[in-house]
């Protein structure tokens, strides 16, 4: 992270970003609301997906990979991670105005109305919705159903000391998408990638909720981070350890072998350096470890890839 250069920028945006270095004015608040300055987001939205996508080409090789299902995939990843961003801004604009590290996005800070986010998140939602219907009916079902799980996230931080699982439920939905876009149904595999998928989500997002937890004990809002306390490490570090075991066993249902189990061990590597090095009081060490999660999902895609290539 690095302090932000342009008036309009949030705290926890990349120095040089393109929306505060390219956009013209009139974009730049709507692309803050849909974190296109930040895309992390639509990274760990997006691997599911593809992970899915792959292990069913591991499960059904006669048929192939499809590429353009990946590519429709990170469409509505960009489309649903803004939109899911932009409802969640509405929703805690008054929690936002309390946080250091949000205060400045755009409704709290005023760049935006809240009439205006509105319009824009049903805007994003039925292009994502366009994107949906490219795919057979019972994947839009799927993919409709998704809905439930965005809408009630926001809420779940004044409710309970779990919202990071809520967000894994919502967040890990692709898991299921991709596969049935290639089967038209869901089996044991993709129900243990998204298991597995819901872990993972969890460890990461309490990793990153370090960088708020002074703030939010002070407004009042829960999370796993203040859930956890001081065994913030150990506890992320198991459900890290179920994550592995759980894509492990997905693959393994899936008719995978020795190739992705190979390809598993830089990933357990990269998540136990996350724990292992983690300092919950310093919010850039956390934001650092919670980023590369990205690379994760880059070489457990290779991974599975190359599972299905042998």
């Amino acid at each position: 992270m690095a302090t932000p250069t342009d008036p309009g920028s949030v705290a926890d945006a990349q120095r040089g970003n393109w929306v505060d270095s390219y956009a013209p004015g009139w974009l730049k608040p709507y692309a803050r609301l849909a974190r296109w300055d930040r895309p992390i987001g639509v990274y760990l939205l997006f691997w599911p997906c593809a992970w899915s996508l792959a292990l069913a080409a591991v499960r059904q090789p006669a048929n192939g990979f499809d590429a353009v299902a990946l590519i429709y995939c990170f469409v509505g990843a960009v489309l649903m991670r803004g939109a899911g961003c932009t409802f969640n801004d509405i929703v805690d604009r008054d929690i936002d105005m309390k946080v250091a590290r949000t205060r400045l996005r755009p409704i709290p800070s005023g760049q935006l109305t809240t009439r205006n986010a509105v319009i824009f998140l049903v805007a994003q939602a039925l292009l994502a919705f366009l994107i949906l219907i490219q795919f057979n009916t019972f994947t839009v079902a799927i993919g409709i159903a998704s809905l439930v799980l965005v809408a009630v996230y926001p809420f779940m931080k004044r409710v309970t000391w779990w919202p990071q699982l809520f967000l894994g439920l919502a967040f890990s939905w692709g898991a299921l998408v991709g596969w049935s876009s290639q089967t038209s149904s869901i089996g044991p595999a993709p129900l243990l990638l998204y298991l597995g998928c819901i872990l993972w989500t969890i460890g990461y997002d309490t990793i990153y909720a370090l960088q708020d937890i002074e703030d939010d004990a002070l407004i009042g809002v829960k999370s796993t981070a203040r859930l956890f306390g001081e065994n913030v490490k150990p506890i992320v570090g198991l459900f890290y350890a179920a994550t592995v075991a759980c894509w492990l066993a997905a693959g393994f249902v899936s008719g995978a072998g020795w190739v992705l189990a190979l390809g598993l061990v830089p990933v357990a590597a990269m998540l136990a350096w996350q724990v292992m090095t983690l300092d919950a009081r310093a919010p850039a060490n956390a934001y650092n470890r919670f980023y590369s999660n990205h690379y994760v999902g880059l070489v457990l895609t290779g991974a599975i890839l190359l599972e299905w290539m042998f």
